[in-house]
């Protein structure tokens, strides 16, 4: 990612601004919804190198501000909102998806399949998931 940032920072115009979006791990909530309710129904599990990977991200925009490549002008977490029409869906999503960074365990699965079919017609599977938006400015050094 180092070698990414700088090479950001080279193609940036003066004052440009880099907008970091990513999803953060924090054990996602899971429910099934519908218009008459939401049902709680667990959380997924955050595997190794999904939070190995958000520490890397983390750790490599902290040195990047410290070196002075970029200027941290805003940050703000909110959740987003994954719908499937069914936990069969939800669940084959994670295993192309996000089967190296997220788990669901079998508690998790079963509760969310009941839930799913003893729900409304209208019954969807949701994941919130935490996001973090960060607007960086590039920073103007003598050198260039």
């Amino acid at each position: 990612m180092v070698h990414a940032l700088s090479e950001i920072r080279r193609v940036l115009v003066p004052d440009g601004i880099l907008i970091d979006l990513r999803p953060l791990l924090d054990r996602w909530q899971v429910d099934v919804v519908s218009a008459r309710e939401v049902r709680k129904t667990g959380r997924l599990l955050d595997m190794p190198p999904g939070l190995e990977e958000d520490a890397a991200a983390n750790q490599n925009m902290l040195q990047a501000e410290q070196d002075g490549w970029f200027k941290r002008e805003s940050e703000e977490i909110f959740q987003l909102s994954f719908l499937w029409d069914s936990a069969s869906e939800m669940e084959k999503y994670f295993k192309e998806e996000w089967s190296e960074f997220i788990g669901l365990d079998d508690e998790t699965r079963q509760a969310t399949r009941s839930a799913w079919a003893l729900g409304d017609a209208d019954s969807q599977v949701r994941v919130k998931v935490k996001m973090l938006i960060t607007r960086w400015k590039k920073t103007i050094t003598s050198m260039e």
